[in-house]
């Protein structure tokens, strides 16, 4: 699909990966990961996350050959709530990827938008050099910690919050600029510009080319292949719904979150709160699966 789309930039996370694992054309780098999992030793389970943190980058790597720009890898879900946690395995992320000869500057390490995960990020970005790419985020008050903390990129979800819109309310379908998910886009990328972030918005998780084509003139998008597919198909001139001129010009007021009016705002958004942790646990869920595959090539 990279081949065929040519972006500029791929994200990857545990579920794209474990999917991926399970082909049999990418059976070397599984094997290869496993092998070095061995080869450092340690318990059982050490070499289990070894062999994980070295999948993740063995495919990082191979994308990497692939686009001009950057790859996202992610830091294990399961640490969404241990800021120390995340540091460290985001610099053991990068460290592989020195290993494998490639630089930080060509990466984004992916944590979850909690507080602890914002935390992180602003200590990876401010002592580490380290570009951080803010998921699972759903809530106006996520993307102002996440500015605040002067992370390279966020990715809101689009399409996940249309998902429970539409399973929580009486509305099943909606117009692009109508759409949730859209509006929250708009609402953080307006903020962004007006106040002079330098954070790029990078909207995420789409469900439709309506949503991606509302938001045009975003600083970045992410798009599935499927959805890339549909677009190629279309010719149809764009004109751009965001710009930053107009986001100037828009009534927002400048606010400011320490932990406790963070975790207050973001509490009051039930459908971030609800997707966040959903979000969370389905990471950790493949993550898991994934862990479980690789354990068999380790044991046997």
């Amino acid at each position: 699909a990279i081949d065929e789309y040519k972006p500029l930039d791929a994200t990857t996370n545990p579920s794209l990966i474990l999917a991926a694992a399970q082909m049999p054309a990418y059976q070397e780098l599984v094997d290869d990961a496993v092998a070095y999992g061995k080869k450092l030793g340690g318990s059982e389970e050490e070499q289990i996350k070894n062999a994980c943190d070295k999948l993740f980058v063995l495919f990082g790597a191979e994308i990497l050959k692939r686009i001009p720009g950057r790859v996202s890898t992610e830091v294990d879900a399961r640490l969404s709530f241990d800021k120390e946690g995340m540091i460290q395995r985001a610099r053991r992320l990068i460290d592989l990827y020195k290993e494998a000869g490639i630089g930080k500057d060509r990466i984004l390490i992916k944590l979850s938008s909690t507080w602890e995960g914002i935390q992180a990020g602003k200590v990876l970005e401010a002592e580490y050099g380290i570009h951080c790419n803010m998921t699972l985020l759903f809530s106006f008050a996520q993307a102002v910690a996440c500015a605040e903390a002067g992370v390279t990129l966020i990715s809101p979800f689009v399409g996940r919050i249309l998902d429970w819109y539409v399973a929580n309310g009486d509305k099943k379908t909606y117009e692009p600029s109508e759409d949730p998910g859209v509006k929250s886009v708009t609402k953080i990328y307006n903020y962004y510009k007006k106040f002079g972030y330098k954070t790029i918005v990078m909207g995420a998780s789409f469900r439709n080319t309506g949503e991606i084509k509302a938001l045009t003139g975003c600083d970045y998008l992410t798009i599935s292949p499927k959805l890339l597919g549909e677009l190629s198909k279309e010719y149809v001139k764009l004109t751009p719904t965001l710009s930053v001129k107009e986001a100037q010009a828009c009534e927002l007021e400048k606010i400011h979150l320490d932990e406790k009016a963070f975790r207050w705002h973001h509490n009051e958004d039930q459908m971030a709160v609800e997707k966040l942790s959903d979000g969370i646990r389905k990471f950790a869920a493949d993550a898991v699966k994934l862990e479980r595959m690789l354990k068999v090539d380790v044991i046997s």
